[in-house]
């Protein structure tokens, strides 16, 4: 069973702090797991130390997925990773411009990413650059909208009866 552990929460902290000093935004708790906002131009090396290191070993990334934040026009990206060999979890997260979504693959670095990078592009519309091929998985070739952002209509958009609201999108002027 996973158990909060204050101390290793700490040990990952300070490392990430010291070996990246600017690129560490900010850190907080949610629940049971140590959640750390990352600068998205270090997040490749910052993935990768946190594998290699050896008092941390952050072998398996357990989920890659995408966020929007229409109100800041970003888009984000969220990595969950485990070590199996202390029984470790963290998030890291990144923010992008919406205009400008271009982060580092990190598929070198776990080749279970392909796919999450691509389900990722594919909904949200970010682009991993380096990834051996980034294209659609799910939606059609020729969509040209990206259907997990908030401002992807859910449906007929002459309904009365629906409220988007409700869902966490603006309401249409």
């Amino acid at each position: 069973m996973y158990k909060i552990n204050p101390d290793r929460d700490q040990l990952v902290l300070s490392k990430l702090q010291n070996s990246f000093a600017n690129g560490v935004i900010s850190h907080e708790f949610f629940t049971d797991m140590l959640c750390i906002t990352l600068n998205k131009d270090i997040i490749h090396d910052a993935l990768l130390f946190l594998r290699d290191d050896e008092e941390l070993q952050y072998n398996f990334l357990t989920t890659l997925c995408g966020m929007h934040y229409p109100d800041k026009e970003q888009l984000g990206v969220v990595y969950h990773l485990h070590s199996f060999i202390h029984n470790h979890r963290i998030r890291i997260k990144i923010f992008t411009d919406i205009n400008a979504p271009i982060i580092q693959t990190v598929t070198n670095i776990w080749p279970t990413a392909n796919w999450m990078e691509r389900e990722t592009y594919d909904f949200y519309g970010i682009q991993f650059e380096g990834h051996p091929n980034l294209k659609r998985i799910l939606n059609v070739d020729e969509m040209t909208d990206f259907p997990m952002r908030k401002d992807f209509p859910l449906e007929d958009q002459t309904r009365e009866d629906k409220d988007d609201t409700m869902f966490g999108r603006r309401k249409n002027a």
